[in-house]
């Protein structure tokens, strides 16, 4: 008997969670809510809010599923594997308590701190701060930290003192509290952990390009590409993120009450002497991360996700391909701003296959109107190439994005620069 999934969101991580999943031989159908245009090519959709805790689960019961995958944060803050783990559905994502760890960035810092994880210093802001003082204390550059879900918005990296304290006194006025950090110096790479109270194990370290513009400057956007396995995360710098970061986590994480069972995602910083810190944790895949991580694992997706959910990761280790991946994101006009939508797209989304490897596109923001393709988000669609060599996924993403029409649309043609 084929097993049902149920994967909750509509961006391109879900995309590509669901074209994963659909690989496994013990997967007979996936469904997706609320889905976007290509998961709705490959898999069954329903207009079913992410953010619908009680709509999910009776989603999942009406499917009987047996596994639901939750993308997004804010389902799993507001309960949503708790929910399903009450009706006996095993759900791939943590527990809301685990959830807290990008829910608030204040608990998160707590923890680290109390476990000795190597991160920047902070300061707590409130309106009794003197931000004079608190702003002096480490000078430029800022870094300022929303303690609240902004969707990768909610921090602000600046030189310009008055730009810091401006959104230092909007969010103390919004939030009651902000976080000031010290600056980490260095490279940046994620490391998507999967883990439960059995074991853990790193998926191949990302490096992602959050800036809008060429040359990682502009505004902050929720990532403008990836590419897997990051050069800068050496089997030293790996080895010492497990040990002083992983390690240390799981080990607090698997002694609650109720233990975590999901992705740990790390977002690193590694000085010019290869040593990791924190810049913060999420609770779930990164998008674009997961364009370029799920296509590198060699064994059965959905096994790995089950027995995550189920607690027994130990017993059903995975296994990874050597290639390369690299993904490219397509934003819409005006994005990081408003995006403008439903604006059609066209040329050929297909897959692309050669001898050096393949291309294909993950949908993020793409809808059906008239059973034609529009776009209807920021991130609209990314192209994505796996290949041998981390230069030529390169060369396919590119290649297989120039198929592809958008009126106003951009994107970046450096992704990878930092590796290559």
């Amino acid at each position: 008997m084929g097993r049902i999934v149920l994967v909750v969101g509509g961006g391109g991580r879900e995309h590509a969670l669901t074209i994963g999943l659909l690989e496994s031989s013990s997967v007979s159908a996936v469904h997706v809510a609320p889905g976007n245009a290509g998961t709705g090519a490959i898999a069954t959709n329903h207009p079913i809010s992410a953010g619908d805790v009680d709509g999910q689960v009776a989603l999942a019961q009406s499917l009987d599923a047996d596994l639901v995958v939750v993308g997004p944060e804010a389902p799993l803050v507001n309960g949503l594997s708790d929910a399903l783990r009450a009706v006996g559905i095993p759900s791939f994502g943590p527990h809301a308590a685990g959830a807290m760890l990008e829910g608030s960035k204040d608990f998160a810092k707590q923890v680290m701190l109390d476990l000795n994880i190597p991160t920047a210093g902070v300061q707590h802001l409130t309106e009794q701060t003197d931000l004079d003082e608190a702003a002096d204390l480490w000078g430029a550059p800022w870094v300022v930290k929303r303690d609240v879900l902004a969707g990768g918005k909610g921090v602000v990296v600046t030189e310009d003192r008055d730009e810091a304290l401006e959104f230092i006194r909007d969010s103390i006025q919004t939030d009651g509290m902000v976080l000031l950090e010290e600056f980490l110096a260095g490279e940046e790479a994620s490391m998507l952990v999967m883990m439960d109270e059995s074991g853990f194990v790193a998926l191949p370290c990302s490096q992602d390009h959050k800036r809008v513009g060429e040359g990682d400057v502009g505004l902050n956007t929720g990532g403008m590409g990836a590419y897997a396995p990051a050069p800068v995360a050496t089997e030293a710098v790996r080895a010492r993120a497990i040990s002083e970061i992983v390690e240390p986590m799981h080990e607090h994480l698997s002694s609650q009450e109720t233990p975590y069972r999901g992705c740990l995602y790390v977002g690193l910083m590694i000085d010019e002497d290869g040593a990791p810190s924190v810049v913060e944790y999420n609770v779930r895949f990164g998008d674009p991360e997961t364009q370029v991580t799920v296509p590198l694992i060699a064994s059965d997706l959905y096994e790995l996700l089950l027995a995550v959910a189920e607690g027994r990761l130990a017993h059903s280790m995975p296994t990874f391909s050597t290639d390369h991946a690299l993904t490219v994101v397509l934003a819409a006009d005006g994005y990081p701003g408003p995006p403008v939508k439903g604006r059609s797209i066209t040329g050929d989304l297909s897959d692309y296959v050669d001898s050096d490897g393949r291309a294909f596109i993950h949908h993020a923001g793409t809808g059906t109107i008239d059973e034609k393709l529009v776009s209807t988000g920021g991130r609209v669609l990314a192209s994505t190439g796996i290949a041998s060599s981390l230069s030529e996924a390169r060369n396919l993403a590119y290649q297989k994005l120039s198929d592809v029409q958008l009126e106003g649309s951009h994107f970046r043609r450096d992704i990878g620069h930092r590796a290559l």
